[in-house]
């Protein structure tokens, strides 16, 4: 036999609320104390109940859906689109990205459409797509500092919220880190551990990320006295930071510490040191950045300065939210707190 299909009436009984209640939680409406939409919620993701998306849709005149859009910057060729795509998957980065998205939309019963900006054309799909009305807002990852997604979204006045500070000037709602923090943390539980010759893989220097990290781990080592540190500069890869390392090691052999600005590169520094005959810890510690799964494949697990993606992610759907419900018209920012996840590798 068939299943019957769960109501609106199913979830009202299980929250304990009227119909009325129920109706207004789903299609949005802001005058429900938060303690009952969280009630509405939980009894919508108990019953399964499923709103029907087109009756929705009229009463609130919106498509209930929204951009994911992985943005780069430049013109990428025909032959290169299937790896920027691919790049973009292979990084665990990405996929935290999503599961904050999903996480913040699924009980209300959205979802997003998944977009890639890999080039000026593509980019101008995003801004038509949107002041089509065929997504309400756009959150926005960006993979270069000189991406124009953003710009081009303020100028159209579209709903946009940015993954990290764009580093063009301009008009942006943001997400981002206190990077400088998980820099400075990174040195001293380096300088904690007792090292003395300590370098760092930076990521692209021309990302505000990367140089605050950058900064944040120099001024570590010089509130320690230890004003020098070399540096190599990766591209937030696995391969660049094997690079980076092999580099580091031909012109200082005797490092035994390092700060990696990704776990992804930090997998690739610690492969280095093995196949060079380092131990891991105890000839050379390594710090990671990010608390990916890279970390917790990597071998020895990977000590890493955590960025809360999830989080920071769900938070990038709510203040896209209040800017299509019309609650917040101004751009603002949102910072998010580092934390220092102690594993093995130092």
């Amino acid at each position: 036999m068939s299943r019957r299909v769960p109501t609106l009436e199913d979830v009202a009984r299980v929250a304990g609320v009227s119909r009325a209640t129920v109706s207004r939680v789903i299609n949005g409406v802001r005058n429900v104390d938060p303690a009952i939409q969280d009630v509405v919620r939980l009894a919508v993701e108990r019953t399964g109940y499923a709103p029907n998306r087109a009756a929705r849709s009229l009463v609130t005149r919106r498509a209930e859906t929204i951009a994911l859009v992985v943005s780069g910057a430049g013109e990428v060729g025909d032959g290169e689109q299937d790896a920027f795509v691919a790049g973009v998957f292979a990084d665990p980065f990405f996929g935290r990205v999503v599961s904050g998205v999903v996480g913040r939309l699924r009980p209300r019963s959205m979802y997003p459409v998944l977009m890639f900006a890999e080039s000026e054309a593509a980019r101008q799909q995003v801004v038509a797509y949107l002041r089509h009305g065929r997504a309400d807002g756009a959150v926005v990852v960006s993979t270069h500092a000189r991406d124009p997604l953003p710009t081009l979204l303020a100028a159209e006045e579209l709903p946009a919220v940015c993954f990290a500070r764009p580093a063009l000037p301009g008009p942006a709602t943001f997400v981002d880190l206190a990077h400088r923090d998980g820099g400075r943390m990174a040195a001293d539980h380096l300088l904690a551990r007792g090292c003395h010759r300590i370098a760092t893989v930076s990521g692209p220097l021309d990302l505000p990320a990367s140089r605050e990290r950058l900064a944040g781990f120099r001024e570590g080592l010089e509130r320690s006295g230890r004003p020098h540190a070399p540096v190599a500069e990766g591209g937030f890869t696995l391969e660049s930071g094997a690079a980076a390392m092999a580099g580091l090691l031909s012109e200082h052999p005797d490092v035994d510490g390092v700060f990696a600005a990704n776990d992804l590169m930090a997998l690739g520094v610690c492969q280095v040191l093995r196949e060079r005959g380092r131990r891991v810890p105890q000839d050379v510690a390594v710090i990671g950045f990010d608390d990916s799964s890279a970390a917790v494949a990597c071998r020895p697990p990977l000590t890493t300065v955590r960025q809360p993606v999830e989080e920071m992610a769900a938070e990038m759907v709510r203040l896209l939210q209040e800017q299509i419900e019309g609650t917040r018209t101004e751009p603002t920012s949102v910072i998010f707190e580092p934390e220092l996840v102690v594993r093995e590798s130092a």
